[in-house]
């Protein structure tokens, strides 16, 4: 009979260091060297510090233009969905996405996309449209209002 067969996993469950109780078990400096900030509570290494090597995001060059920096970023809802959440007549604004719970911030810009079928006649209130989606809510009845 051999260990391996004893147990499953050999040695998966390995005992903690015991720092600081003696010469014989890792004990004065308790593997933390001599002097220094290291040997120091408190004392944290940055995580993108390479040891005197210049850091990758130093030899890394930072030019050029991002338009990702300038885009306008909706909050998109379908046209099922407002079949879904909202009653007959209903006036949908963004406030009252927010409560039904399809948007999550109220400041949130809101695009209505055109995905899926509408029965009701809404009013909707949003940012933005799709050609698809006004022309659903205007087959139903409704209007739509840009804000």
């Amino acid at each position: 009979m051999e260990i391996a067969e004893i147990t499953k996993l050999a040695g998966a469950n390995k005992r903690r260091k015991r720092l600081g109780r003696g010469r014989g078990s890792c004990g004065k400096t308790c593997g933390r060297g001599h002097k220094g900030g290291g040997s120091r509570a408190g004392w944290g290494q940055r995580g993108w510090a390479e040891g005197g090597q210049m850091p990758l995001f130093r030899r890394l060059p930072k030019r050029g233009f991002n338009n990702a920096n300038f885009t306008t970023r909706y909050a998109v809802v379908n046209v099922a969905d407002l079949e879904a959440r909202f009653d007959a007549g209903a006036h949908v604004t963004p406030v009252a996405l927010v409560e039904v719970g399809l948007c999550r911030i109220p400041g949130d810009l809101i695009k209505v996309l055109g995905d899926g079928a509408l029965t009701k006649k809404l009013t909707v209130s949003a940012h933005r449209f799709s050609k698809s989606a006004i022309e659903k809510i205007t087959a139903a009845g409704g209007t739509t209002e840009v804000v």
